[in-house]
């Protein structure tokens, strides 16, 4: 079927002892013997668990893959990595990612696996298996799992998560009953799918079909929708191309793949995520990408897409709008249009003359929803190696900002005092939360967006300026400083803010600043102690040791870089 000889037939094309051991065993699931006679083994990778409510759909769509690669003449095996999503796992999926990452990489590596189809779905699902294949570097293809159908409460749609923050402050502001609250709770996921905001999953998924390694069209079809279906399918038919092809994901993923999807992310308002998934995906495929590059490319272009959080409708809206492909028509004069993609066609001729179907849902570029929107990347003396915000979610009047510090030395220490009626904090405040940080966690929760104290809330403030080490949510917004590098737990300098202490938020100058004299920082660092780890044995104790900080992606730096995919030794 191809010139090229393929990887599986190192264990499948032996007619020696060991091709003997290879083929006998896998014979008891009722193979024939054609199967193993050179036809590409695609491995497809599937992330599908009942404890992932936005995969739970994903076992049904590797039989799907399954129909797709057979039509085309290869030979589909299916397998597991450990699947994880926000909803569930405690204390935060992102503990996990780097994990699931070596999983993926370490079962392409010692499989005889030709070829790849990452089913993903839920934030971390993507980033992770993209990681683990990017180490192997072979011809990988990704199918979405998608997104929900839109929620429905009383007569009006609601979206994932950013109607859970929404919902939240009405009743503690008393606006809406605790009963209510419990009606909406079941009219908001009412399909398969992930969360139908421009939240992370929607951000990876947008993320991948920016990069080339989806299907055209592929990342906006609702999970319930035929379509989708379809996309699988073909999917399973292209993978074995790209195999007879040899386009590997090396080819695909440039450093212009890379700016491509900064460029987009700022277009649909994606999460700020995106910048420490992407830089992760960088480093495993030897893409130079820094903090930097994610201001510099994309936080002056214009927000061409309306869908919470940082605008009106939902992902299912977008679909019908046309999705993607007119998002990337409208950018191709900011975009590398020649970069490949998996059907091996360039992202211009897979996304030229698109139409669009809804222009209140996806914008002209001379017609923005917003002029600028983009993730902005802050430096400082609080954050001396960067932090983020995205000033398309935030309040505008707080993008300049000088206020008292309210510091919170933990997530215990915040929720034991927020609410408290006596806690002294005005609405021009800065509220602080330590220790919540890769290593101090450990593993970065996405609760850089927590909640604003209730008296206040009460009394009519809907956003105040919040500053962490943490992540949030790309279902959430406000006027949130995030990925605050080096964190506070290794010492970095928002470990030394006290009560009362100002700090000035300059998001045009791209400045946040502790107004602390330096010789008074220097006092305080040498005074200061670091916390005992969290975890002392386990993954957990690995993470905190291995870890690297925001700016560089979180990944474990011994696992930048791939190592191929040749295994030079057999098994006997």
């Amino acid at each position: 079927m191809t010139k090229k000889k393929l990887r599986s037939a190192e264990w499948f094309g032996r007619d020696d002892k060991m091709g003997f051991v290879h083929r006998s065993w896998m014979r008891n699931q009722g193979h024939p013997d054609h199967m193993f006679r050179g036809k590409p083994v695609i491995g497809i990778c599937n992330t599908w668990s009942d404890l992932s409510p936005c995969n739970a759909h994903l076992r049904e769509f590797a039989d799907i893959v399954k129909r797709g690669v057979y039509e085309a003449g290869g030979f589909p095996l299916e397998f597991p990595v450990m699947s994880f999503g926000e909803t569930l796992m405690k204390p935060t999926s992102m503990l996990w990612r780097n994990l699931v990452s070596m999983d993926t990489e370490e079962s392409i590596r010692a499989n005889p696996l030709d070829g790849i189809v990452l089913l993903t779905g839920c934030d971390k699902t993507t980033p992770s298996t993209l990681m683990g294949a990017a180490s192997v570097d072979l011809p990988t293809i990704v199918v979405p799992g998608g997104p929900m159908l839109n929620g429905k409460f009383r007569g009006r749609d609601i979206g994932s998560g950013t109607a859970t923050w929404q919902l939240d402050e009405q009743r503690k502001a008393g606006t809406l009953t605790q009963e209510e609250f419990l009606e909406a709770e079941s009219c908001m996921s009412r399909s398969a799918g992930h969360c139908m905001t421009m939240g992370t999953a929607s951000t990876m998924a947008t993320m991948v079909e920016a990069l080339g390694l989806t299907l055209p069209g592929a990342s906006a079809i609702p999970a319930v929708d035929a379509r989708k279906k379809v996309m699988a399918h073909l999917s399973g038919n292209r993978i074995v191309g790209m195999v007879k092809e040899g386009l590997n994901l090396s080819r695909i993923l440039t450093r212009k793949a890379f700016e491509n999807a900064i460029k987009v992310n700022s277009a649909v308002g994606g999460s700020t995520n995106l910048i420490i998934h992407l830089t992760a995906i960088a480093g495993r495929i030897g893409v130079d990408l820094n903090l930097a590059d994610f201001d510099r490319l994309g936080s002056n272009l214009p927000l061409l897409l309306n869908l919470m959080p940082s605008g009106k409708y939902l992902m299912e809206d977008y679909y019908y709008a046309g999705g993607l492909p007119v998002i990337l028509e409208e950018l191709a004069g900011e975009l590398h249009m020649d970069c490949i993609t998996v059907n091996g066609k360039t992202l211009r001729e897979n996304n030229s003359g698109i139409p669009c179907y809804n222009r209140e849902v996806i914008a002209r570029m001379e017609s923005p929803v917003k002029e600028q929107a983009g993730i902005a990347v802050l430096t400082g003396n609080l954050c001396e190696d960067g932090a983020v915000i995205k000033p398309a979610a935030a309040t505008p009047a707080l993008l300049k900002h000088k206020g008292r510090a309210v510091v919170f030395t933990s997530v215990e220490d915040y929720h034991r005092r927020i609410d408290d009626p006596d806690l002294d904090v005005q609405p021009d405040d800065v509220l602080v939360l330590q220790g919540v940080g890769p290593v101090g966690y450990p593993g970065m929760p996405e609760v850089g967006n927590f909640a604003l104290p209730q008296k206040l809330i009460r009394a009519g403030v809907t956003d105040m300026v919040r500053i962490s080490d943490g992540r949030m949510s790309g279902t959430a917004y406000g006027t949130v400083v995030l990925h605050v590098a080096p964190e506070s737990a290794i010492g970095g300098n928002l470990a030394l803010v006290r009560n009362g202490d100002l700090i000035e938020l300059d998001v045009p100058a791209r400045t946040l600043t502790l107004c602390v004299p330096e010789e008074e920082l220097r006092q305080r660092k040498e005074q200061w102690t670091p916390p005992p780890p969290v975890a002392q044995r386990g993954y957990a104790s690995m993470y905190i040791r291995e870890v690297e900080q925001a700016h560089k992606g979180c990944d474990f730096g011994f696992l930048k870089g791939g190592s191929g995919s040749d295994v030079s030794r057999n098994l006997h």
